[in-house]
């Protein structure tokens, strides 16, 4: 189901992260739980896998994670202000040391001239550091492949979190 790259890019965060006894949680909305999927492909990654939340809908975002629908309605589901709300929220919400929040449009309809197909908010949170937030537009180059890319950059931000 996962690229080899994916799949490796995932064992080394894995890793890395026991090494460290670093638990990961994630909250998705535009990949669809397909970063817990990956994490947890592998065996014994459940001492580094907390949990997931796939908070697709704007009112999931809302109850599960704690995002004002105020901020929502300004800023719109995809913005740094969301991802980095959503990463937040799953750190204090759950038993994990890091979280991963991804929020996008993988297409191939729901762009708009200012946030076209292929826009991803990515946001890293850790405790005691600061949240990392990137900025990705893939364009668009297909969901499959969107999400595929927003797997990776997500997984490289856990990577420079954990040290």
């Amino acid at each position: 189901m996962f690229p080899q790259k994916l799949q490796n890019l995932a064992l080394l965060t894995l890793d890395e992260a026991r090494e460290r006894r670093i638990k990961i949680a994630t909250a998705e909305s535009c990949t669809g739980g397909l970063i817990a999927s990956l994490l947890t492909e592998f065996s014994g990654s459940s001492d580094v896998f907390e949990r997931g939340f796939v908070t697709y809908s704007n009112r999931a975002k809302e109850e599960v994670l704690g995002i004002p629908g105020d901020l929502i309605a300004d800023y719109g589901a995809v913005s740094e202000a969301v991802a980095r709300m959503m990463a937040e929220g799953a750190l204090e919400i759950s038993r994990a040391n890091l979280s991963i929040a991804v929020t996008g449009i993988a297409g191939p309809g729901g762009g708009t001239p200012m946030k076209p197909v292929g826009t991803v908010h990515i946001a890293c949170a850790r405790e005691n550091k600061a949240v990392l937030h990137q900025a990705c537009y893939f364009g668009d180059i297909g969901r499959h492949e969107v999400r595929m890319a927003t797997i990776e950059t997500a997984l490289s931000m856990i990577r420079e979190q954990i040290p």
